[in-house]
């Protein structure tokens, strides 16, 4: 069974036999920075209601891709299509609406150290909703109870911890009751319980508001304890691989084998996992 075999029949419904919808579908991709492209030719479809692993080395175009997914870049060529809308088609307002429905939890949480952690949530209801202000406040309260910051509401981002502040971020992520939650780097910089949690945060609000989670990671036990999909790219955004977990992990593309075994083939073809190399175990 090929790879591209073995995703379509992952993606068919047991129930129905029908294919469903990808929440995002990716054509042809060319997509850079003014400069030879990031990306170049990338296709992939995300599939609703599952949490996609984005992986990769450095400067493979995992965080530009999502930077297209939400429309802060604009293709070169080919599409990115989110929910059935084709942004680089939209006008402004259209693509401000399309968008109010995905989330994005930025790396380093990208909250505004001059206001207080309710005021950071509050932003996207300010801007994108009509709520009265005592609608907002409730809302707010209950966004920061779900990701256990009810008691820091009034203080400031330079008062709270790393995981504090990934917390925070997502808790603004979510105001607005995303269908499609994007997520950069959630763990990164986190102490390995502390990432832990998180993960466990992310799958929680994924199941409770049933959304489809895009989280883009190099930290494997993440992969392992949250993902269902995985996407790996390759050097120029290219695609190394896309499919279930378990399928990434019986793969036998060298890229994607070497890191589920976090191998180093670069250190003079040697693939033994990296610890053993580090303590010189044979």
């Amino acid at each position: 069974m090929t790879r591209q075999e073995s995703q379509e029949q992952r993606r068919t419904s047991p129930e129905t036999g029908a294919e469903p919808t990808p929440i995002i579908s990716v054509r042809d991709l060319v997509v850079g920075y003014g400069g030879p492209p990031i990306i170049d030719g990338l296709s992939i479809d995300i599939l609703p209601g599952r949490v996609t692993a984005i992986i990769g080395g450095s400067g493979c175009g995992k965080s530009t891709l999502l930077k297209s997914v939400v429309g802060l870049l604009t293709p070169q060529a080919g599409s990115v299509r989110v929910a059935g809308h084709d942004l680089a088609a939209l006008d402004e307002d259209a693509l401000v609406g399309a968008l109010s429905n995905v989330g994005l939890l930025f790396q380093q949480g990208a909250l505004l150290n001059s206001i207080t952690v309710a005021q950071n949530v509050a932003m996207p209801l300010e801007v994108h909703s009509r709520l009265s202000r005592e609608v907002i406040a409730l809302t707010v309260r209950l966004k920061l109870e779900l990701v256990g910051l009810a008691h820091a509401a009034e203080l400031l981002p330079s008062e709270l911890s790393g995981g504090m502040k990934k917390r925070a971020g997502l808790a603004r992520a979510m105001v607005l009751d995303p269908e499609l939650l994007l997520c950069d780097e959630p763990s990164a910089g986190l102490d390995p319980q502390t990432a832990a949690d998180i993960d466990q945060l992310i799958l929680r609000l994924k199941d409770t508001f049933r959304m489809t989670v895009v989280v883009v990671t190099h930290e494997l036990a993440s992969i392992e304890a949250i993902a269902d999909d995985v996407v790996m790219l390759g050097r120029g955004g290219v695609l190394l691989f896309s499919g279930s977990k378990e399928e990434a992990q019986r793969c036998g593309v060298p890229e994607v084998r070497d890191f589920f075994a976090r191998r180093t083939p670069e250190a003079g073809g040697d693939t033994r996992p990296l610890l053993d190399v580090l303590e010189g175990r044979p």
